[in-house]
């Protein structure tokens, strides 16, 4: 009897010893994923880091940004994001992006993803959602979501983005980013092949980005080829805090 509560006691102090091995090993393993990120003077970027949002080439340091809102390359003709420079997403979107151009990298070496948007404070969506105020708000809604109803990119977990070469040169997709019209409709890229305003070139390029897009999780969109969403939107209001 003394030797079974011995045996029994000796099992329970290993036991304990392997969950505590175990905790500590997890905890550590916490402390490397979880390191501080480089600090930003930019207020709206400082908000983003304090909601838990990273900075995406921190988390992959390969793939390349080109924030077109903070250009004036974009369609409002203007720089309308100011002090923010750097592209943040959510944690868990931000590992998607990571694996997916990992598999682009796979498929070939020379391929980076390049980032054209991530999370958007709301305040910057109602500036763009007003500047397309010639058309009517269904029609606009099919390029800028209604502030009203919130972006995806304003939770963070979606992005815009094509794929790019090592030096920073965008593969041709058509369409520059941010064109309003069917040309830019994946949904439409049949046709417009067969009208030849495609090239098999261009929407072979788009097809490579959905792909890596795609097999990571992210979702594409039917009116713009450089969109995807890591959630739906209902998702993001349900698990993120919308970007002020």
């Amino acid at each position: 009897m003394r030797k079974h509560i011995f045996s029994l006691l000796l099992f329970s102090l290993a036991t304990s010893s392997f969950v505590a091995k175990h905790e500590n090993f997890e905890n550590e393993e916490k402390k490397k994923s979880s390191k501080p990120q480089t600090p930003s003077t930019c207020e709206y970027e400082k908000k983003m880091i304090q909601q838990g949002l990273v900075n995406v080439k921190e988390i992959d340091s390969s793939i390349l940004v080109e924030l077109k809102y903070s250009t004036t390359d974009n369609f409002v003709g203007k720089d309308v994001y100011g002090c923010i420079t750097n592209c943040f997403m959510q944690k868990r979107p931000a590992q998607m992006l990571k694996k997916a151009n990992a598999l682009l990298q796979q498929k070939n070496p020379n391929y980076r993803l390049l980032v054209y948007d991530g999370g958007r404070p709301l305040s910057i969506q109602k500036v763009l959602w007003n500047t397309l105020s010639q058309y009517p708000p269904k029609e606009r809604a099919k390029y800028v979501a209604n502030p009203a109803e919130g972006s995806i990119h304003n939770y963070g977990s979606a992005v815009d983005l094509t794929i790019a070469t090592a030096d920073g040169k965008a593969l041709d997709m058509g369409t520059k980013y941010d064109y309003f019209g069917e040309l830019a409709y994946p949904v439409k890229e049949d046709f417009f092949l067969a009208q030849k305003k495609l090239t098999k070139q261009q929407v072979a390029n788009r097809i490579l980005l959905r792909n890596v897009m795609e097999a990571v999780g992210f979702m594409p969109i039917d009116y713009e080829w450089w969109h995807f969403n890591a959630v739906s939107r209902r998702e993001a209001k349900q698990i993120y805090q919308i970007i002020e």
